[in-house]
């Protein structure tokens, strides 16, 4: 029994340090019972040509879910040829703006290429709030294009929103989500969430720092997808505080600051060997992944994948990992 689970652990470890270089995509998988997709994986408020906001997709069952909705998530979903209009049910980790910035073009574009439903969105204490001012924002677009215009039929462009606390927030379907806080500094409440399906389970960090909560409601998850910062002890963080660091716009008193918020690569290693998920996935990272893994391997020696742009993961007996390989031309 130790040799055979000693051969999995290299093969799993072999699989995931090969898949930072390989964009060789593997088998897809024909048992899954939940798929999930990395529309984005960049971390904060950033701009890019390659990479988009942070956004991730759970299928399980009939449930379409998506977990925060960062910059042009919606053009990931094109990418996949997702229709944004099937996607209804929306859960915000926390408030800031590279996690909901793409939620009034999910809500009103895909309404007015044919959702008919309302939006749902939960979130934190304040998610209400900031929806009904985004209604607010855009009444005139809505009034126009649903009652002088193209007359789109007015119950898709519903939108409701509720503040949750932890615990189990949705079920349906068979499919629970239940939601625990994590620490995020002084972003307070922020969650990371926990979805359920049919003896499977998959769950998303947030933004966090170091938490046993966090520890708690992954332990034993088929699929740890959680997000990590900088190294804390890097050495570009030690000088003056006001100085901006190389190629940065930040001073090294702001990325101190913001390390302190996350997750670096040896605290990750740590609530990894604590979890002990079948796969870690890193997302909502801007890293070098072979230097954050030689943190992570300083205490955890299991199955670590870094997440791309469109990665597709099933969840079933085993977990399986597809990159997208776009269409040639």
């Amino acid at each position: 029994m130790r040799i055979a689970s000693a051969l999995r652990t290299l093969l799993f470890l072999t699989v995931a340090d090969r898949g930072i270089r390989s964009q060789e995509p593997p088998p897809v998988s024909t048992d899954a019972d939940i798929r999930v997709v990395l529309l984005g994986t960049a971390g904060g408020p950033t701009f890019s040509a390659q990479r988009l906001g942070i956004g991730t997709l759970v299928e399980a069952g009939s449930e379409r879910l998506l977990f925060d909705a960062g910059r042009s998530v919606t053009t990931g979903m094109a990418k996949l040829a997702i229709d944004p209009a099937g996607i209804t049910k929306v859960f915000l980790t926390h408030l800031h703006s590279d996690h909901v910035i793409s939620l009034p073009e999910l809500w009103l574009f895909s309404w007015a290429q044919g959702r008919t439903v309302p939006l749902q969105v939960w979130g934190p204490a304040g998610t209400r709030a900031m929806i009904t001012h985004l209604e607010e924002a855009f009444a005139f677009d809505v009034h126009v294009r649903r009652d002088v215009d193209e007359k789109i039929p007015a119950h898709g462009v519903e939108i409701t929103a509720t503040d949750i606390n932890e615990g189990v927030v949705y079920e349906a379907n068979g499919v629970r989500v239940t939601a625990f806080l994590v620490d995020h500094g002084p972003v307070k409440p922020a969650f990371g969430y926990r979805v359920d399906y049919r003896g499977r389970s998959v769950v998303l960090s947030g933004d966090t720092r170091p938490t046993d909560n966090l520890v708690k409601f992954a332990s034993g998850a088929d699929l740890l997808i959680h997000e990590v910062g900088r190294w804390k002890q890097d050495p570009a963080l030690i000088g003056a505080p006001d100085e901006r660091l190389p190629n940065s716009r930040q001073t090294r008193r702001q990325a101190q600051t913001v390390a302190a918020h996350h997750t670096d690569g040896v605290e990750a290693g740590r609530a990894f060997q604590a979890a002990k998920p079948k796969l870690a996935v890193f997302s909502h990272f801007n890293g070098d992944p072979q230097g954050i893994l030689s943190l992570v391997r300083q205490n955890y020696a299991g199955p670590v994948e870094f997440g791309e742009e469109l990665m597709t993961i099933d969840v079933g007996n085993t977990v399986s990992v597809h990159r997208f390989v776009a269409p040639s031309r």
